[in-house]
Order: C-alpha cells, then sequence, then structure tokens
C-alpha cells in the first residue's frame, strides 16, 4: 500500500502538531503583564503618582519643620509608611479587580484559559511592586535626611535595627495582599475598597471593649501589626500576626480564588 500525502493539508496537520507541543505563556511573561497592568492604566499610574507626592511633601514638610533632633532616616521612613499602609491596599485591590471592572476578563481568559496562572501571576506581580514602591520609599527617606544633614546641619544618623526594616518590608507586603484578598473576594473595585477601609476599622473600634480585648490581640490586623514594624517582634507577637493574617488575608484570598475560578466572564 502507497501513503498519499495531500499537500493542501499537510501544513494543517504540521500547525495542530506545534500547537500541541508548545507549552502556552510562560509564567515570567505572564507576572511581567500583570506588574505592566498595574502601572500602565490611569488609576494606576495616578496612584503611584499620588503616593510619591504625599511622601514629598513629608519629607519636604520634615527637612523645613522639623526638629533637628528628628531628622534621622529612622523617623523618615517611618512618616514615610504612613500613606503606604493606606494606599498599597488600594493598588491590590485595583490589580485583582481590573479583569472584572473594566471588563478586560475576556481578553485575558481567552489569551491564558488557565485562570490559577494569571491568579497567581497577578500576586506575585502585586508583591513584586510592593517592594519597589517600600524600595523607592526608602530612597525619598534617605534623600530626606541627607537634605537636613545638608541645609539644616542635622546630625548625620543612619542606623535602624535590621528588625524594623524587616518589619517594614513584610508589613508593606502584608498591607498590599490583604489589598489583593479583599479585590479577589469582592472583585468590584469600589465594594472592595470601601470593605478594606471599613472593616478593618469596625472591628478595631469593637475591639477597644473589654470584652473583645482578648480576641482583638489575635484579630485585629492593625494591632498585631504594630508590634511588628517597631521591630519587637515576639513569640506570642507572631502567633498574633499569623492569625490575624490568616483572617484579613488568608479566607479573602480563599474566597476570591474560588470566584476567580468558577465566576462566569461576561
Amino acid at each position: 500500500m502507497t501513503a498519499v500525502l495531500d499537500p493542501q493539508t499537510s501544513h494543517l496537520t504540521h500547525d495542530r502538531a506545534t500547537l500541541t507541543e508548545t507549552s502556552g505563556i510562560p509564567f515570567g511573561r505572564l507576572v511581567r503583564v500583570e506588574l505592566r497592568k498595574m502601572v500602565d492604566t490611569r488609576a494606576g499610574r495616578w496612584m503611584l503618582i499620588v503616593m510619591a507626592a504625599i511622601s514629598a511633601i513629608i519629607v519636604g514638610a520634615m527637612v523645613i519643620w522639623g526638629t533637628v533632633d528628628e531628622t534621622t532616616f529612622g523617623v523618615f521612613v517611618s512618616l514615610t509608611s504612613f500613606p503606604l499602609m493606606v494606599l498599597l491596599p488600594i493598588v491590590g485591590i485595583m490589580a485583582a479587580t481590573a479583569e472584572w471592572s473594566q471588563r478586560t476578563g475576556l481578553v485575558t481568559f481567552t489569551l491564558e484559559p488557565r485562570r490559577a496562572r494569571v491568579f497567581t501571576a497577578k500576586i506575585i506581580a502585586g508583591v513584586v511592586l510592593g517592594l519597589l514602591v517600600v524600595a523607592a520609599s526608602f530612597a525619598a527617606a534617605a534623600i530626606g535626611h541627607l537634605l537636613a544633614t545638608v541645609v539644616r546641619d542635622a546630625p548625620g544618623d543612619w542606623s535602624m535595627p535590621w528588625q524594623v526594616v524587616l518589619g517594614f518590608v513584610v508589613g508593606m507586603t502584608i498591607f498590599i495582599l490583604s489589598g489583593l484578598g479583599f479585590g479577589f473576594a469582592i472583585l468590584n473595585t469600589p465594594v472592595a475598597i470601601v470593605a478594606s477601609i471599613l472593616l478593618p476599622t469596625i472591628w478595631s473600634i469593637v475591639g477597644a471593649f473589654p470584652r473583645l480585648e482578648t480576641a482583638a490581640t489575635w484579630l485585629d490586623l492593625n494591632r498585631t501589626i504594630e508590634p511588628l514594624m517597631s521591630g519587637s517582634m515576639s513569640g506570642a507577637d507572631w502567633a498574633h500576626l499569623g492569625t490575624a493574617s490568616l483572617v484579613w488575608i488568608g479566607l479573602p484570598m480563599v474566597i476570591g480564588g474560588w470566584r476567580v475560578l468558577t465566576r462566569e466572564v461576561k
């Protein structure tokens, strides 16, 4: 018997074989795309501009009106961290809800049908962006302290315990992860932003009641993160922070992962 090869269909067979052998979009490319989406959109770009502007205003005000003893590098770092605690979760929320609030999900999940990879890429991109913002805040604090030593003749005090540095980095990562969790769980940008601000605030107020004091030490993320940011963590403090993180980050992530994987894209 002789096999007959139709030249009109041979290239189609070759194309199908090529498509079968390909492994899809590389995961590193997905992370880069998600990171670019967080800064390329108008909302994301302006959020980063607002964070940079607030940090610059704080640093400038401290250089001009702060006392000489207060213009240390550690003080500048603590001051630049305040706007990040509020705005970094919002950056995470916008990254998590982009496909659903801006109606780009059909394009994203057509190019990459495996939603779990997109979900993971968003988390990694959010953490990377958070670390870049933290590095920028350290740079702004260093510039502010340097200006204080030149303009105000302040003594150069660059000392900062490594526990505080570690706490600052981990704390900012926790804040952006909490924003991602709220965003994935709700999949609506305005509602997620309100919930991420309102729910922890309400719990902090309720946790101040004497009968809930013990529960608040385990479940209030704002309270459990204070020792971390100050570099005074103990074994019990790590347990408190881990429990609060499971409630405010782990649980929303689980709910959000289920919703992203199962929700119909329209």
